[in-house]
């Protein structure tokens, strides 16, 4: 490890173990856990990992309903398949640079909803809502739809500082702020602030790029890249087939691309469409069917019971047929379901045989929709337990054994060992 590397991080253990405030802008000691009142007194935005799971809690608390977000693991056209569909939009993380500027719209046209970043950190909010404000068959939420409608005729960087005085999403985003990720937020603003300054007074310029989130989204049978930190929105063409997502691939390739071999500074996530909801409806249908068969049977042959596969009676005993609050399938969605004119049309022959195998076949499938709904509902569970952790701000426990080390003379060692690896 190099010396001065060594000085800073031992450095940051001094701040963690001081006794006093190393800031004034908080009143209690910085390694203490942030406070909701530290929280809303802070005007800043914390920086946010490219966790889906912290973008659909985030979602989840905007009040935007059925969509998901999902790590895009590949760029492969076969891995791009997978998405559930529709993709509403590409989040692409990245260590920003600014391209040319000609290439962005003159002014941002009408039907797009876009909104500069203003605010530091502020980019993955930012980010989520150049998409789904674009996005018209979405409900947004009260809050965010009377937002949307409030920033209408604004102009970009009107929107991007509506945002950053909006305390409804402030107070979202800043709900993953820990108390050291506050003062590293005004720690850099203040850096950046006096590099600034050097650099002016000196004539000389200093590269140093942080990481940011662009968006894309399919707008008005456009492609659109989306970046806060443009000034205006930058047209990718018309979308020349049925999936845009396959159009705007290449363009993410060409920037992970631009790094050296080994270098991951780059991710890539989808906004789509939650597939509970389907599964859900998929489900009601299934239930209805199944008892609308039963039903029907038990009319034309009251043995008909008699003519199932032996196999089916294991199952038997997990099968609905009415609501259930594990699966979230209620008693309305059953009754508004429909069955299909195949279904129908078989009902109405009313031959025994043929009823028993469909209801056999539709038992199968709801075995599926059932380990697919448990799976999506462990995913939201999983997702909220992860968003719950990073919300949990755990500096004074670190402090803590940061002073068991300091007093075991451990702390030079750990931070070595670490270098070493």
């Amino acid at each position: 490890m190099a010396e001065r590397s060594k000085r800073r991080r031992l450095a940051k253990v001094d701040c963690l173990l001081a006794k006093k405030p190393v800031l004034s802008v908080f009143p209690h000691d910085p390694s203490e856990p942030a406070t909701t009142d530290d929280r809303i007194r802070w005007r800043g935005f914390c920086e946010i990992e490219s966790d889906p799971a912290f973008f659909n809690v985030m979602l989840r608390d905007f009040g935007v309903e059925g969509v998901r977000v999902q790590e895009v693991v590949s760029l492969d056209q076969d891995m791009l398949a997978c998405l559930p569909r529709p993709v509403y939009g590409l989040i692409f993380l990245f260590r920003w640079r600014e391209e040319d500027v000609d290439k962005q719209e003159a002014s941002c046209p009408d039907g797009i909803w876009f909104a500069n970043q203003t605010t530091n950190n502020a980019c993955a909010s930012v980010a989520l809502l150049n998409i789904v404000n674009n996005v018209p068959e979405l409900n947004l939420g009260e809050q965010l739809q009377q937002f949307k409608s409030f920033t209408a005729d604004f102009t970009p960087a009107l929107r991007g500082d509506t945002i950053g005085n909006f305390e409804f999403v402030k107070a979202i985003h800043n709900s993953f702020a820990r108390k050291m990720d506050m003062l590293n937020a005004d720690l850099q603003l203040k850096n950046d602030a006096l590099s600034r300054k050097k650099s002016k007074a000196t004539g000389s310029s200093e590269d140093d790029a942080g990481f940011h989130f662009i968006a894309f989204v399919p707008v008005q049978g456009k492609v659109w890249k989306l970046d806060g930190l443009e000034r205006q929105p930058q047209n990718l063409g018309s979308i020349t087939n049925e999936d845009w997502v396959d159009q705007v691939a290449p363009e993410l390739q060409s920037r992970m691309a631009e790094y050296e071999e080994g270098q991951i500074e780059f991710a890539s996530l989808a906004l789509v469409k939650e597939p509970k909801a389907n599964l859900v409806a998929a489900l009601a249908d299934n239930v209805k069917s199944i008892n609308s068969l039963s039903e029907r049977l038990s009319h034309i042959k009251l043995d008909w019971r008699d003519f199932q596969p032996s196999h089916s009676s294991p199952a038997n005993h997990e099968l609905l047929f009415g609501p259930c609050e594990q699966y979230e399938l209620q008693q309305e969605a059953i009754d508004q379901a429909k069955l299909s004119p195949e279904l129908e049309t078989k009902l109405e022959s009313g031959v025994a045989e043929e009823l028993v195998k469909n209801r056999q076949e539709l038992i199968t499938a709801q075995a599926s929709l059932r380990a697919a709904l448990t799976e999506e509902i462990r995913t939201i569970r999983t997702d909220n337990e992860r968003a719950a952790s990073r919300r949990n701000d755990k500096g004074l426990l670190a402090r803590g054994l940061l002073q068991v080390l300091e007093r075991m003379g451990k702390v030079e060692a750990v931070f070595d060992c670490e270098g070493d690896n």
